[in-house]
């Protein structure tokens, strides 16, 4: 808290991700819910496999999206004049605390909750 950084914050905006958003393709019925991977499971293709695309795929959209919302917080290709955005931390009542919440993809993998990091995506 000395240095200002809104760290649970951060943490609450994060916790929920990667159960939901990654793991979540593990999950009985999850793939069969995607008309292609029930496809690819119906010609054999290994179940483990296709969970773990679906999970990579997840993981690098969430990635992307952090970055975009909690990276420089501007379009680059846009004119200088636009507008840019901030994540930003409020209170338990909403109210803006002043604090944004940046960087957070640089946390998401820290949210494995295999404690793996994300090791078994990449293989």
């Amino acid at each position: 808290m000395s240095e200002s950084i809104p760290q649970l914050a951060g943490f609450l905006a994060l916790r929920r991700i990667w159960p939901e958003m990654i793991d979540g393709w593990a999950a009985p019925g999850a793939l069969e819910s995607l008309p292609a991977a029930a496809r690819l499971l119906a010609a054999g293709a290994d179940r483990d496999d296709v969970i773990r695309l679906a999970r990579c795929t997840a993981y690098e959209a969430v990635f992307a999206m952090l970055y975009r919302l909690t990276g420089e917080g501007r379009d680059h290709e846009a004119s200088e004049d636009t507008p840019g955005w901030v994540l930003m931390e409020t209170t338990p009542r909403g109210d803006l605390t002043g604090r944004p919440v940046r960087g957070l993809y640089e946390d998401i993998l820290t949210m494995d909750p295999s404690g793996r990091d994300g090791q078994d995506l990449f293989k």
